[in-house]
C-alpha cells in the first residue's frame, strides 16, 4: 500500500510517501514540501499548493492519503491557511479516487514514539529511524507528513471513507485506479533503479 501523508500550510505544505509493505514493513518512497510565495495573492497561493499536491498524487498514485487534522489555534491566520490547505488535499484525492484519512498530531506523535506528547525531535528521530533514512528529513513539514503516513499505516482509523469507497467504484474506473497505481509503482521501481 501506498500511502501519501500531507502536513498542510499554505506557505510550506508538507509532502511524504511510504509504502507499506506485509507485516506493516515500512519503506521510504519519496519527501518533499510544496511551497506558495507569501508575496502574490491568496488564490494563487492556494492554486500553487492546489497544483503541487496533484502532481504529487498523480505521480506516485497513493492507496491513502492521510492528512493532519486542522485544530483550533490562537493565531487565526495560521489555522485557516492551514485548513485551506487541508482541503486541497482532501479535494485533489477526492478527484482521483482515493480514499482519506485525518489523524491529529497527537494520534501520529503517538503511533510512531509511543507517547502522544513527544516533542518534534522525538518524532523526526523515530521517522529516520523507522524508514532507515541516513538523515532526518528537513524542513519540519516533510518529517511532520512523513510521520501522518506513518501513523496511517500503524493505525488506519480515521479514514473518512476508508475502503468503502472502492465498493462505489464502477467496474472501470476500478481499472483505471489500478492501471495509473501499477504505472506510478512501475515509474518508481524504475527511479529506484530496481
Amino acid at each position: 500500500m501506498i500511502i501519501l501523508g500531507v502536513d498542510p500550510g499554505l506557505t510550506r505544505c508538507g509532502v511524504g510517501v511510504i509504502e507499506a509493505g506485509e507485516h506493516r514493513r515500512l519503506s521510504f518512497i519519496h519527501v518533499d514540501v510544496v511551497r506558495s510565495s507569501p508575496d502574490i495573492t491568496q488564490d494563487l497561493r492556494l492554486l500553487a499548493i492546489y497544483n503541487g499536491l496533484s502532481e504529487k498524487m498523480d505521480r506516485f498514485a497513493p492507496d491513502a492519503v492521510s492528512i493532519e487534522r486542522v485544530f483550533a489555534q490562537s493565531n487565526r491566520n495560521t489555522v485557516l491557511g492551514t485548513a485551506q490547505a487541508a482541503g486541497l488535499a482532501m479535494l485533489a484525492a477526492a478527484q482521483r479516487n482515493i480514499p482519506v484519512a485525518l489523524h491529529t498530531p497527537t494520534e501520529a506523535k503517538l503511533a510512531i514514539t509511543g507517547n502522544g506528547q513527544a516533542r518534534k525531535i522525538q518524532v523526526e528521530r523515530m521517522v529516520t529511524r523507522i524508514l532507515n533514512l541516513t538523515k532526518m528529513p528537513t524542513p519540519a513539514d516533510a518529517a511532520d507528513a512523513l510521520a501522518l503516513a506513518i501513523c496511517h499505516a500503524l493505525r488506519p482509523a480515521g479514514a473518512l471513507q476508508g475502503g468503502e469507497r472502492e465498493q462505489h467504484l464502477t467496474a472501470a474506473q476500478r481499472q483505471w485506479a489500478e492501471a495509473a497505481q501499477n504505472s506510478a509503482r512501475r515509474r518508481m521501481n524504475h527511479d529506484r533503479g530496481m
